[in-house]
């Protein structure tokens, strides 16, 4: 494996919302003189090099992946921090590399390197007619991020990213590397396990709580995924009654069951792909922005969708703009939020029947911003959809009070992962995001909503890749005896030695270490 040494003293997040002191940088790199195969077995052993000169220097390591969260969970204090970007090979499995017992077509399972975007996954999915099953609203995250900080998308009947991660191959110690997968749905055979030289292990607990564990684990080189046929999406967002009126119920009554028997949405009662709702606090009179978009056949020649180069496009979430307004004065918050979502948000034009007129395309290609405008803060919680327009009122009253918030109020919707840490916890979750300009005074306006919630005993947890504030008191009321199993399990598969390595401050701060 190539280890090119950058001597950088620093390191800062895609969104520069911090700089970390570290020790060093590595970029790593598969050996172009090697097949495909070979060249991933020698990075197997140039990560188990790695971990062994760790532990003998006493020196943190972690994995950095494409560098979007907005938290120190990436990142290691005057510790080593690994480039894994580069490391991007992917393999087509064949039948000789499933179990007997494997219920699964290997047409439709890919194992990707850790580096791998979900860019290059849905690139090369395309390629093969077939398609990722979700995706976050942003592709740029690499596919072992991605699955780490439990990346929600919002195929609400699917779940979350890892939810189509069917097996892991670990790196968790100096002599050692596991290929983990659950024991109640066996996928590989003992020739890809020979393949990669990995020790094999059944485990549904402990592969539950490697999926969503932010780099703790030692590291992910290699993902088996479960894709499906390409599909296309058929998407529109629309301006809706958010109020108190007859077509206001209807719709927050969706938001709080996604019972679409009532829906006046483009196409009437049929259940959605994807769902979300978009409030604009300081124009409420207009109503929600509401995306529907609905699963497709794929077709040939299908009308490539149209992104708003002054903004974003149908699949894009507010942090592709919202950095955009500045720490204003607290007056002037409101014209500035409206003025940029003026330019910014795409409502769906109408034909001569004034029936909205949809934009289509792949998972790939609706879900496809990669830019980043401006310094922006993102937070995210989870919570049972049961209490959506409890919290939505909670939060806009307490914007009057306690605000303005230079930002948007979004809300997602997500089946429960099998994650032990998947912060999409709840039977249904629904994913609130407060996107932000960043200021100091958007990280008090958080701090004032979580304790609000809490007065008001409503249950949440946080996206382990956003803004957040965790303590183990918190830990204890969002996953209890989760967190339990969870640190059981990274007690099981990482020695002594090899834990400290991993363990960052956020991690002892939260008791998960």
């Amino acid at each position: 494996m190539k280890i090119i040494k950058k001597k950088q003293r620093t390191w800062t997040n895609r969104h520069d919302t911090f700089t970390e002191n570290i020790k060093d940088l590595y970029t790593l790199g598969n050996e172009a003189n090697l097949d495909a195969l070979s060249s991933y077995n020698d990075a197997t052993r140039g990560f188990l090099n790695m971990i062994g000169e760790a532990i003998a220097t006493q020196t943190p390591l972690r994995s950095l992946g494409a560098g979007w969260s907005w938290t120190k969970i990436a990142t290691v204090n005057n510790g080593v921090m690994l480039d894994t970007k580069p490391l991007n090979t992917r393999f087509n499995i064949s039948k000789n590399s499933v179990a007997n017992k494997c219920t699964k077509d290997p047409e439709f399972l890919v194992f990707a390197q850790s580096g791998m975007s979900i860019q290059e996954l849905d690139e090369f999915l395309l390629q093969k007619g077939q398609s990722l099953k979700t995706s976050g609203a942003s592709n740029g995250q690499t596919i072992a991020g991605a699955i780490s900080t439990g990346v929600h998308g919002s195929a609400f009947d699917f779940g979350a990213i890892p939810e189509f991660v069917v097996g892991l191959h670990l790196i968790v110690g100096a002599n050692r590397h596991v290929y983990l997968e659950r024991a109640t749905d066996p996928i590989v055979s003992n020739q890809f396990i020979q393949n990669i030289q990995a020790e094999h292990i059944l485990d549904d607990a402990l592969f539950n709580a490697a999926l969503v564990s932010f780099g703790s684990f030692g590291i992910i080189h290699g993902v088996m995924i479960e894709t499906e046929k390409v599909f296309l999406l058929e998407t529109y967002m629309q301006r809706l009654p958010y109020d108190n009126t007859d077509k206001g119920k209807v719709l927050k009554e969706i938001m709080q069951t996604l019972n679409f028997q009532k829906a006046g949405l483009p196409h009437g009662n049929e259940r959605p792909y994807h769902f979300s709702v978009l409030l604009n606090p300081y124009d409420m009179a207009k109503g929600a922005y509401v995306t529907t978009m609905y699963k497709r056949p794929y077709v040939q020649g299908y009308p490539a969708p149209t992104h708003n180069p002054a903004g974003i496009g149908p699949g894009d979430d507010a942090p592709a703009f919202i950095g955009l307004v500045t720490d204003a004065n607290p007056a002037m918050v409101p014209t500035l939020v409206n003025k940029l979502l003026g330019a910014s948000l795409t409502v769906s034009k109408t034909d001569t029947n004034g029936k909205p007129i949809p934009q289509t395309g792949t998972v790939g290609e609706i879900f496809n911003n990669t830019t980043l405008r401006g310094q922006l803060l993102s937070a995210a919680i989870g919570f049972p959809i049961s209490h959506i327009n409890q919290v939505a009122d909670l939060i806009l009253k307490a914007n009057e009070s306690i605000g303005p918030f230079a930002g948007l109020l979004s809300f997602r919707f997500v089946k429960k992962s099998k994650a032990t840490l998947g912060f999409t916890k709840f039977d249904q979750t629904c994913v609130m995001e407060l996107d932000a300009a960043k200021s100091d005074k958007v990280y008090k306006f958080y701090t004032q909503i979580w304790k609000l919630l809490e007065d008001h005993h409503i249950p949440f947890t946080f996206h382990w890749g956003k803004i957040l504030e965790l303590s183990p008191a918190r830990i204890n009321n969002m996953y209890g005896a989760d967190a339990t199993a969870w640190k059981a399990a990274r007690n099981k598969l990482l020695d002594a030695n090899t834990r400290k390595v991993f363990t960052i401050a956020l991690l002892q701060q939260w008791g998960l270490d």
